[in-house]
This record gives C-alpha cells, sequence and structure tokens, in this order.
C-alpha cells in the first residue's frame, strides 16, 4: 500500500512542480529508506528496488511529457523484462536519488536504465544500484503500440547514440516466446 502511496504522491503533486524535461533527459527522483522498505537484514529489501524504480518511471514520465501523450492516445506502460545489479546497500533513513533516462528503442521495446546514487566520500554521485528495463507501451483499447509509433509521438535520441549490443543481446535472451508451450526452461 505505501508504494501505492509513493506513487500517487509522485504523480500527482511532486513531478508535477519539478521542472519539465525533454524525452532524452535524465530525470533525477529523490527518496528515502523508510522502514517498510527493509527486510530482515535491515536493509533495503531487493524487491522495493524494482518497485522504486517504477515510481522514478513515472515521475520521468510525466515530466517529460510522456505522461500526457499516453493519457492522449490511451497507452499505458508495461515491464516485460527488468534486471538489476547492486553494489552498496541502502540502509534505514538514508536519502538517495535515482537518476532514470529513456535509453532507446528496439524493433518491438523501449529500454530504460535507472541508477541509485548518493553522494560519494568525494561529493560525486556513487552508484549503488543499476537496473535496465525492457518495456512496451499497450493501447487500452487492446494491441501494442508499434515502435515506430512510438518514434513517432516521442521522437529519437537527437545524440544519434545507438542502443549498447549487449542490451539487445538482453532483450533478446530474456524474452519469452509467444506460446506458452514454446517456453524454454532450465528445469529440463
Amino acid at each position: 500500500m505505501h508504494m501505492l502511496f509513493r506513487t500517487l504522491l509522485h504523480v500527482l503533486f511532486l513531478s508535477r512542480r519539478k521542472p519539465d524535461l525533454g524525452h532524452w533527459d535524465v530525470a533525477e527522483t529523490r527518496f528515502i529508506v523508510l522502514p517498510t522498505d527493509l527486510d530482515i537484514n535491515r536493509h533495503m529489501n531487493n524487491g522495493v528496488y524494482f518497485s522504486i524504480m517504477d515510481v522514478a518511471r513515472f515521475d520521468m514520465l510525466v515530466r517529460n511529457g510522456i505522461w500526457k501523450t499516453m493519457l492522449r492516445k490511451g497507452w499505458y506502460p508495461v515491464v516485460a523484462s527488468e534486471t538489476i545489479t547492486f553494489r552498496k546497500s541502502l540502509n534505514p533513513w538514508q536519502r538517495f536519488t535515482i537518476q532514470s533516462r529513456v535509453i532507446g528503442f528496439d524493433e518491438k521495446s523501449v529500454y530504460v536504465e535507472q541508477r541509485f546514487v548518493r553522494p560519494g566520500p568525494d561529493g560525486e554521485p556513487e552508484i549503488y544500484a543499476q537496473g535496465f528495463i525492457r518495456g512496451r507501451f499497450l493501447r487500452r483499447s487492446g494491441g501494442t503500440v508499434p515502435v515506430p509509433e512510438l518514434i513517432e509521438a516521442f521522437g529519437t535520441d537527437p545524440s544519434g547514440q545507438e542502443l549498447p549490443e549487449w542490451i539487445h543481446r538482453w532483450g533478446e535472451d530474456v524474452a519469452l516466446p509467444a506460446t506458452r508451450a514454446a517456453a524454454p526452461s532450465v528445469w529440463n
């Protein structure tokens, strides 16, 4: 329930008070580790990282104008795959920032990078965890929004930067086939 509250707090109030962003800009969203975020080891639970990443992506979508486009067109975002790598733990009451940015498209999906950062000993941002998501936009009326339609609505990366090759491989490797029976398994 507290994650729903955090999402609504950002989407309805906090995000609207922050400066607007371009579609390709880095969104910085500030958080604090709450007691409800902790696991038995008294640091932020690994599953909470993904939930807070969701909140930060909504903040980014509101601030970069994609949220308004989605509402107008009847689209909504979904996560198809996500991965995270941890470097340091986040402890109770620590403040941290999530830096979120759209890093590009492939023929089916949109990719977002998100970093959990805190000031390091030298004052420079230090990455505590880094996550990547592969997402899609769906239509409320049914079906997936094709990437060319997304690019038409949101534009392409003005720097002309391509997705890293490993992101392409990861996206292909973790994608499940369209039929249930064809899903690969390591259990066999």
